[in-house]
């Protein structure tokens, strides 16, 4: 039997503060609630104190954001799937936002251990006038220690209801997958990161989103390897690939402060475990 833990979050805005509420069953918790920036955003820290997640292991997040409420979430360090001899390892996070309410949605990387069996899955929900950043940041194997992604399988599942369905699987044996041009390329680290508005953006801003991302994006240590689209009128996606996590998440976290103060007025304001 592995380690089953359950989060529940509910967020609510109440005279001009975002409180939080949270109620947890096994071995995931969330930390106090922080207001670096004020008592409109609520900063919070989710935190797995085993350490690592292993076959057999469910953990599951649920979050709700009523109207007007904003919530910006991470992790202090990487989510890490261990080898299994067989069973899955899963982790599920469903997020509904309600008219008015914002979510940042900014984990540290996922690492995928060498011989892991994972289903991921993440949903977010939008109401037509709520709004999200996001991110995923999925790092293969350990390279640098010689443990590289040459076996297992990563099966992953990323939805926003009637903007965005994506699915896909990442397995280790699959070297035209993992080596070739038309795939990762021989790169260990791959992420996406995704601006949504639950009703259109409108061309112009759209435009200016993407302009200033592009601008970014050829300043980075990844200009032949990142690139900015808008699959869907609510929606902007950027897509990187990497060798190392560092330069992937240092333009994850420029463009996520871009698309922050350019969409919706607000200074990046980066959690303080970030910089631990």
């Amino acid at each position: 039997m592995g380690w089953h833990g359950h989060l529940q979050l509910d967020y609510r805005r109440e005279a001009g503060r975002t409180i939080a509420l949270d109620r947890h069953h096994g071995p995931l918790r969330v930390l106090q609630r922080l207001y670096p920036e004020g008592e409109t955003v609520c900063h919070q820290v989710l935190v797995h104190p085993p350490g690592g997640i292993v076959g057999g292991d469910v953990l599951a997040l649920a979050a709700t954001l009523a109207a007007g409420s904003h919530a910006l979430i991470t992790t202090p360090g990487a989510t890490r799937f261990y080898r299994s001899a067989g069973p899955l390892a899963e982790q599920q996070v469903q997020a509904d936002l309600a008219d008015g309410a914002r979510l940042e949605w900014l984990p540290m990387e996922t690492i995928a251990y060498r011989r892991c069996q994972v289903r991921n899955r993440l949903r977010f929900t939008l109401a037509p006038q709520a709004q999200m950043i996001g991110w995923d940041v999925l790092a293969l194997g350990l390279p640098a220690a010689g443990e590289p992604f040459d076996e297992g399988r990563f099966a992953q599942q990323l939805q926003l209801p009637g903007i965005w369905l994506e699915r896909g699987t990442l397995d280790g044996a699959d070297r035209l997958l993992m080596d070739s041009p038309l795939g990762l390329a021989g790169h260990s680290v791959m992420a996406t990161l995704w601006l949504a508005d639950g009703a259109a953006l409108g061309r112009e801003r759209g435009e200016q989103l993407i302009d200033s991302a592009r601008v970014l994006v050829a300043d980075s240590a990844l200009p032949l390897t990142a690139g900015v689209s808008a699959p869907h009128p609510s929606l902007l996606v950027l897509r990187a690939l990497g060798h190392r996590v560092e330069p992937v998440m240092a333009l994850l976290q420029a463009v996520w402060a871009a698309w922050r103060q350019q969409h919706w007025g607000l200074k990046p304001c980066a959690p303080r475990v970030w910089r631990t």
